[in-house]
């Protein structure tokens, strides 16, 4: 049984296939994230002319992800919670890029879930830094993480009270079980970019939002190290 300070089993997978310029299979324990990131020489009609790039993310739950089938998402109508999430990869993404640097470049970084078990929008980011980083190597090929355009690195995880006990990283039956959920995103170098943290029909003090925090960041630093690994091979 997982020790509840420790992450669940992570593979990750840059994929010789394909035709993106970026692409990775990402494995959270039985979640598993296809991310796939493009170059484009444009940007959105109101970027034109800024001198500046963008980075922007969809995200998507293929049918069979779930025990149940989820219907496709058609007509350009997306549900509220896919959404949500896409912007928040979108946002997260966009914190350690140097959109200046990036110049008139769009990247579209597109996080596909092929099986859920909790945490897809941790596993989306944290898998689309990947996919985002080769992608601007395509287009720049020199581009060193901690430079810009990729001023650092941004990675993902969950964290949440789960029988009076803090628990990192939650799959589906924790999740359920939790008392207090919570997502961070965090850089390499420490800093957050977003903290998302609700009580289901529960509270929670400051003391366990601080043992929250600690143990997100002790998890979000060995991801990193697992970022850095792959990017390096």
């Amino acid at each position: 049984m997982r020790a509840a300070n420790c992450l669940r089993p992570v593979e990750i997978n840059r994929q010789s296939w394909g035709q993106a310029p970026g692409r990775v299979l990402y494995q959270s324990g039985e979640t598993v994230v296809l991310c796939t990131a493009s170059v484009q020489s444009r940007v959105p009609d109101w970027m034109v002319g800024k001198g500046k790039g963008w980075v922007t993310a969809e995200y998507n739950m293929l049918p069979h992800s779930t025990g149940s089938r989820k219907n496709r998402d058609r007509s350009g109508k997306v549900d509220g919670r896919t959404t949500e999430i896409q912007r928040l990869i979108g946002r997260s993404l966009r914190a350690i890029v140097d959109l200046e640097a990036l110049g008139e470049h769009m990247i579209t970084v597109d996080c596909d879930v092929l099986q859920a078990d909790g945490g897809t929008r941790t596993a989306a980011i944290t898998g689309g830094y990947i996919a985002l980083v080769d992608a601007i190597r395509s287009v720049l090929p020199e581009a060193q993480i901690g430079t810009p355009p990729v001023i650092d690195s941004v990675a993902a995880v969950s964290v949440g009270v789960v029988d009076n006990e803090i628990v990192l990283d939650l799959d589906y039956p924790l999740d359920f079980a939790a008392q207090v959920d919570m997502n961070v995103v965090m850089t390499g170098s420490g800093r957050f970019v977003e903290i998302q943290g609700t009580g289901e029909e529960a509270t929670f003090d400051d003391d366990q939002l601080a043992a929250m925090l600690k143990l997100a960041r002790s998890g979000i630093a060995e991801l990193t190290e697992r970022q850095r690994t792959a990017l390096a091979n």
